[in-house]
């Protein structure tokens, strides 16, 4: 290792050899900043003293230069794999981070005798072989799911020695009555064939789903031409549960041979790499790394070390690479090359695929986190404008709705979070109020509406907003007054011609901004509590004009009427041809041949106005 100092770097850097190695830069304080690899260290370094950077964090780094250091290697990818290294150890300032925090599982196959097979997330020197890591635990799983229905491993914790098995200390347990063990600590299973299995399971945990394969066949004929056919069965199970499982498996081609595949994509800083693993044609690992960018790297530079990371976590052993980036450096004793066509270029679109679609719930749950801030920020701000002592967290809003007096109703609609909650919106039957009197009806549903809440020991809202001016506040007011609420929960009512806002026992409106989200959030539940009760009076109306034109058909009588009435909405429902069957059903054929006849008549109902509805 060589070491370059002031008070000439520039002089100095002239002097470095051309050859691959990594290069160090330290601050005046004698802190790493930053690790880089090269092909040729002198091009590599001196190209920082000469460019012009545009990039502001490029620029800072070199202003903070004192001092290099650089060790030479034999290869550009030796010079990959010792700066992937150094960068994991130091953290250096200006590197992307490489720390991956997650602790992987693995399968561990005990070094005992009668070896046990179960998941880890701790590596203890001398307990067994490990296999893994497993990026995805549900695979994992599926895999010890596959080998209980496969293979009668044994799960307890027993000492089996031969001296133990032999003086009978163990007694068979309930895996054994179950078909889960074949009870090698009582000596019913032979050792030899145990680990034959134990050697099948290792090789399906590395990918390699032939060997058992084979076993299972040559049991299955071994077994058929014994004559014992239950067991050739047994055997022929086990072998479609193996062949099921490579099967559901992604597999692209039995004859490929194992390779990685890596696809980079990125956004402004945010750079994501997904690595699959080919095993027997079969995809056997995937996984997606996540960078962010701290200076200009190249996408070969951070594709390199995605590979690093790769084969340090899981193990991989292939002889052949694949990307959608062209690296600029050779991997001793592995073939990288960009697919065009084939097979080999559809593998690469699907880790592209797999790239995009995690880029894109990044950015998805990104979006929401902020719209998690954003509700926080705008229930502030409707607190500090509405004048209220709590975040409006749920707002319930009154609206009526008739027709020149007609089927009055009215709705309640609720918003959480400044949002519509749909499942908790309600309609109202007025049933005591004769006419269209708007503020007795208010006084109704309010007092219906939270006597119930009450009763049933519901939530109350943080803010009722009434549709409506001083007159239906004032019932709405008298309604919270009759049930001893008043003054608990804030009451505000929003006037539609000017969107004024009036509260309780003041005789001045207030006057939000027409801009505000305040106010915005309040006209859009005044108006989807009036969408709200418009659809319903729409569909009350309709039934009653059903009601009366059913009335009117001969040969129907109270219970017939109220059938059709409950089952269907509309006349024009009824028409349908595929009700028919279910009317005549229901009602004999001779009502319902007396149904189809008026409707075949042309009788329409008569239409109420829609233009002039009122709320």
């Amino acid at each position: 290792m060589s070491k370059v100092k002031e008070p000439d770097l520039k002089e100095l850097i002239s002097n470095l050899p051309e050859h691959p190695g990594v290069y160090k830069y330290f601050s005046g304080e004698n802190i790493l900043i930053y690790v880089g690899k090269a092909k040729n260290l002198k091009k590599r370094v001196s190209s920082y003293f000469t460019k012009t950077y545009t990039d502001r964090k490029t620029a800072r780094l070199v202003s903070q230069i004192h001092h290099i250091e650089f060790t030479l290697v034999d290869n550009e990818y030796d010079a990959l794999l010792l700066e992937n290294s150094l960068i994991k150890q130091h953290q250096p300032r200006y590197n992307i981070n490489l720390k991956d925090d997650k602790s992987y599982p693995y399968l561990i196959i005990t070094s005992e005798r009668y070896p046990k097979i179960y998941p880890t997330r701790r590596r203890i020197a001398d307990k067994g072989n490990y296999y893994g890591p497993f990026a995805s635990v549900r695979m994992m799983k599926a895999l010890l799911e596959l080998f209980k229905k496969v293979f009668t491993f044994r799960s307890c914790n027993l000492a089996l020695s031969e001296d133990n098995i032999r003086k009978q200390k163990f007694k068979v347990c309930l895996e054994f009555h179950l078909g889960n063990c074949k009870g090698p600590c009582v000596g019913l299973q032979d050792e030899k064939e145990y680990l034959l299995e134990i050697e099948q399971a290792r090789q399906i945990i590395k990918g390699k789903t032939g060997p058992a394969k084979q076993y299972f066949k040559d049991k299955m004929l071994e077994h058929a031409a014994a004559l014992e056919f239950e067991q050739a069965q047994k055997a022929k199970v086990k072998l479609e549960l193996i062949e099921n499982w490579q099967s559901h498996s992604v597999v692209v081609n039995p004859d490929m041979e194992d390779l990685d595949v890596f696809a980079m994509s990125s956004q402004e800083e945010d750079v994501y790499i997904n690595f699959l693993a080919i095993s027997e044609g079969s995809i056997s690992q995937t996984h997606t790394f996540e960078f962010k960018k701290k200076l200009d790297e190249t996408d070969a530079e951070l594709v390199g070390h995605a590979i690093v990371l790769a084969k340090e976590i899981f193990d991989s052993k292939a002889k052949e690479l694949i990307s959608n980036v062209v690296l600029d450096f050779d991997i001793p004793g592995v073939q990288t090359h960009v697919p065009q066509r084939g097979e080999k270029k559809k593998l690469l679109d699907l880790a592209l695929k797999n790239v995009l679609y995690y880029k894109k719930e990044k950015i998805t749950r990104a979006i929401e986190a902020q719209s998690d801030n954003r509700t926080d920020r705008i229930l502030n701000k409707m607190k500090s404008d509405l004048r209220l002592d709590r975040l409006p967290k749920r707002i319930e809003c009154f609206d009526n709705s008739n027709i020149q007096g007609t089927n009055p109703v009215s709705a309640m609609v609720c918003f959480i979070d400044a949002a519509p909650a749909k499942k908790e919106y309600r309609h109202f039957n007025v049933k005591t109020v004769v006419g269209p009197d708007d503020f007795a009806t208010m006084f109704e549903v309010v007092s219906r509406r939270y006597k119930r809440q009450l009763e049933e020991n519901q939530p109350l809202p943080d803010l009722i907003l009434i549709d409506g001016g001083k007159g239906q506040l004032s019932s709405a007011c008298d309604a919270l007054k009759s049930l001893g609420l008043y003054g608990t929960i804030p009451i505000v009512g929003i006037a539609k011609r000017l969107e004024e806002l009036y509260y309780p026992e003041d005789p001045y409106p207030l006057h939000l901004d027409k801009k505000s989200e305040t106010l915005r959030v309040l006209q859009r539940a005044r108006d989807e509590a009036h969408r709200f009760g418009i659809t319903f009076h729409r569909s009350k109306r309709s039934k009653a004009s059903l009601k009366t034109a059913l009335e009117s058909v001969k040969g129907l009588g109270n219970k017939s009427v109220e059938f059709i009435y409950k089952r269907f909405q509309s006349l024009t429902q009824i028409r349908e041809s595929e009700h028919r069957e279910e009317i005549e059903k229901e009602l004999g054929k001779a009502r319902a041949d007396a149904l189809f006849h008026f409707l075949a008549q042309g009788y329409r109902p008569t239409e109420q106005p829609t233009e002039s509805e009122e709320s």
